[in-house]
């Protein structure tokens, strides 16, 4: 079921779903310069993020899984290790929307960056305890996601309630 005051059908808000997480893997492995590419924000991510927030009667911890491990495969980490931060992502972000009902900007932005936080925080723990690694550099994406967070909310906002605008 469509948001009440969406103005979209429910075949068209699941192309939409779908067709921003194509255009999110596209831009997350666009080649860019080792400078620029660095500064790369977690989008894919950052869209999983926006549909659980607003539509997550369409887009949960299955999906969350989906897009992990296609994250896993394109970024070329080992698998399972995108898929399973992006389960305690949504897990949390699904936990914290039980109590942060209704979302304006302010808070789906708080919400966006406890998830980004515990997607991170996750990866990176995953990777000390299977891999040996950790990478620091790492953390500068996560805060261009932060702060980027509204632009990703003004983009697709438009496919969720047609009221606000």
């Amino acid at each position: 079921m469509v948001h009440p005051h969406s103005e979209y059908s429910t075949g068209m808000l699941l192309s939409v779903i779908i067709l921003s997480f194509v255009v999110a893997s596209s831009l997350n492995v666009y080649p860019l310069s080792t400078n620029v590419a660095s500064l790369r924000p977690l989008l894919m991510i950052m869209v999983l993020i926006f549909w659980v927030l607003f539509q997550p009667r369409y887009v949960g911890v299955f999906t969350a899984f989906t897009i992990g491990l296609i994250a896993d495969l394109m970024i070329d980490t080992r698998m399972g290790q995108q898929a399973f931060a992006a389960v305690m992502a949504t897990v949390a972000i699904k936990m914290m929307g039980l109590h942060t009902k209704p979302l304006n900007a302010i808070t789906s932005w708080f919400v966006a960056t406890l998830g980004l936080l515990v997607f991170q925080l996750s990866l990176w723990l995953l990777q000390l305890i299977t891999q040996n690694i950790f990478s620091a550099q790492s953390g500068l994406p996560l805060l261009i996601s932060i702060v980027s967070w509204p632009l990703v909310l003004l983009v697709l906002h438009r496919f969720t309630l047609s009221d606000t605008r």
